[in-house]
């Protein structure tokens, strides 16, 4: 199928397509007139990097993991195993935004602070 077809299809704009295909994540022969001709599966390979970018895998983690999806070899253990520590990931960046926005809120209890000590000198 044509990019046009395959953009409409999977909802895919046809600049990310072209984008995937330069970072080696889509794979389409050309037919005689140097058209792409995306064979019918790509639309399942279109799934499988949508649904990994939507859960913060990197493109270039989700083209380590294609070879091995494309021949069904990619197994759940494998994928429950980037999941965790994807997961862990996330782990430790809520950590340190937690950890982040404790010292904002004690920033803004010192500027308060500071605030109301100005207000009690000032003269009325």
């Amino acid at each position: 199928m044509r990019i046009s077809e395959l953009a409409r299809r999977s909802g895919v704009s046809e600049h990310t397509l072209r984008y995937y295909e330069q970072r080696g994540l889509l794979r389409a022969p050309r037919d005689r007139s140097g058209y792409r001709d995306f064979p019918e599966a790509t639309l399942r390979e279109l799934t499988f990097i949508r649904m990994g970018r939507e859960i913060g895998f990197p493109l270039k983690e989700i083209g380590e993991l294609l070879p091995a999806y494309r021949a069904g070899s990619l197994t759940a253990e494998q994928m429950i195993e980037r999941f965790r520590a994807r997961i862990d990931m996330i782990d430790a960046e809520l950590t340190r935004l937690r950890a982040l926005r404790a010292k904002l809120v004690a920033h803004v209890g010192w500027f308060r602070r500071q605030a109301t000590a100005r207000q009690r000198k000032t003269p009325r």
